[in-house]
């Protein structure tokens, strides 16, 4: 028997999951800490971490698997991870951290990639990075280096959260191209670490660890994490990727004009591309997707709306009966017909909408009629409205080369509701497949593709179970197409 470790080192929790290699299916999982964790604020805007918190939970969560399971540390062949992205971990030349981890959601390098973006040219930086150098990974290096000089000048390698993890684990600092380009080190014109980037922001290309292949051994487990964790010496770590592209490997998404998306309290839409290319307005990021080489063109192309689910819940909140579930909530919504009796909802009402070129559109409500409108036309709206907004960024996936076909998502959050899948298949014209799935089981699967036990990722993903099958509509598609219109009016 063989096993595969997966972890998810996320910004609220880790996650580990212990999946049969044989079987696919997950024998044990956990996560902790079971409290949201702590995200530091010394300022606003800040958003920092302290590195041996994602260790800590690591430990309590592979304990906990290993208890559950009963599985012997000998049977687990491999181990993958996926992480939060867009972080900076800083370490000396002994390898300690030097300070908290700068997280994804920190914003005070926003000036700094501003500034980069106009003094080199926005036509370099999208040509050659795909995006602007924004707030990701190598401006934030940039801000420590002007406002902690003493921290700057005792960095050896600096990393992702996941590189971090890897090396807690194997000792040895890489990084994967996967990695570099979400943290803007990339060139892909070049096919190399964005020196132009680097040498702008005054950084030493020694600062970046080596790089390894996606799939591929990244090291093994050493003796002092052997005994803190209770695995086997000498473990393989097979793979590596950030959350979003390891979510959409969890969905089975590798090729061009797939989809993964998820719209819990926001909206994520993760296509694959074949071709480099970039949103010449910067609504949408591109990097290197799990599968992606010099010779095989694979770029995730990653939407994220803030508006989405968020806006069903605070219509659960205030328009309906308090005792009244989701599932009765979407029964009212389906009482209204396609396009809500001429109803239109905005659900921008949760920040800045990059997608929006940054503009705060907020939330708002259009051609409400006292004499006609309800409740259930309200509740549809509002769907809709969600839905809507993930079309619109869809069709600026299809301005960049896109071909949408198929939506992979797991069967959670606005998925669990039928009219959401029905209006997003209507309105986008693409077959919506729903799976039971999650990130560290995904990261245990590709640790499989590394390692070898799978051949490909039609191997490794024979197994997923696909839950439902949401064909678009034809006859309902004049319709949903006329409300997308007369919504799209409005913004």
């Amino acid at each position: 028997m063989k096993y595969l470790l997966g972890y998810d080192i996320g910004s609220s929790s880790v996650k580990a999951s212990l999946v049969n290699a044989e079987t696919g299916k997950c024998e044990a999982a956990a996560f902790y800490p079971k409290k949201e964790a702590e995200i530091m604020a010394v300022r606003p805007g800040w958003a920092e971490q302290h590195p041996e918190q994602w260790w800590e939970s690591l430990k309590l969560a592979t304990a906990d698997v290993l208890a559950r399971s009963g599985a012997p540390k000998e049977e687990i062949a491999a181990i993958g991870i996926s992480y939060q992205m867009h972080g900076l971990v800083c370490v000396d030349k002994h390898r300690q951290v030097l300070r908290p981890a700068i997280i994804w959601c920190d914003s005070r390098a926003v000036p700094y990639g501003e500034k980069a973006f106009r003094d080199l040219g926005e036509e370099r930086c999208l040509s050659h990075l795909l995006n602007s150098p924004g707030n990701f990974t190598a401006s934030k290096l940039a801000w420590v280096k002007e406002n902690e000089p003493e921290v700057f000048s005792r960095i050896d390698k600096i990393m992702l959260p996941g590189d971090y993890v890897a090396l807690r684990l194997t000792g040895e600092v890489c990084t994967t191209v996967s990695g570099l380009s979400e943290g803007i080190f990339w060139d892909f014109r070049n096919h190399e670490t964005a020196r132009f980037l680097m040498d702008y922001y005054g950084l030493d290309r020694s600062l970046v660890p080596d790089i390894r292949p996606t799939f591929a051994e990244q090291g093994r487990v050493t003796a002092a994490a052997a005994e803190e964790l209770g695995l086997k010496e000498g473990t393989p770590v097979t793979y590596r990727a950030g959350d979003q592209p390891n979510n959409a490997l969890s969905l089975n998404v590798f090729e061009p004009g797939e989809i993964a998306s998820t719209a819990g309290t926001s909206g994520v839409v993760y296509g694959v591309n074949g071709a480099v290319n970039y949103d010449p307005l910067s609504r949408v990021n591109t990097f290197a997707h799990v599968n992606h080489t010099a010779d095989q063109t694979r770029l995730g192309v990653l939407l994220c709306i803030n508006g989405t689910g968020i806006l069903n819940s605070w219509m659960k909140r205030n328009m309906v009966p308090e005792g009244v579930s989701y599932a009765e909530m979407n029964q009212l919504a389906a009482q209204a017909p396609i396009g809500s009796g001429g109803v239109s909802i905005l659900p921008f009402g949760n920040g800045a909408e990059r997608m929006l070129q940054n503009r705060e559109a907020g939330c708002s409500i259009h051609g409400v009629n006292f004499n006609v409108h309800h409740r259930s036309h309200l509740l549809r709206a509002a769907q809709e409205g969600i839905v809507f907004s993930f079309r619109y960024g869809i069709d600026i996936m299809k301005q960049m080369g896109i071909d949408v076909r198929k939506i992979h998502a797991g069967h959670a959050n606005m998925f669990l509701s039928p009219l959401f899948r029905d209006t997003l298949a209507g309105v986008t014209g693409a077959v919506i497949e729903l799976y039971d799935t999650d990130g560290s089981v995904g990261a245990a699967k590709g640790a499989g593709m590394g390692a070898g036990i799978y051949r490909d990722h039609h191997e490794a993903f024979a197994t997923l179970d696909r839950l439902a099958v949401i064909e678009p509509s034809a006859a309902d598609a004049p319709a949903y197409e006329e409300a997308y219109q007369r919504w799209k009016s409005y913004l």
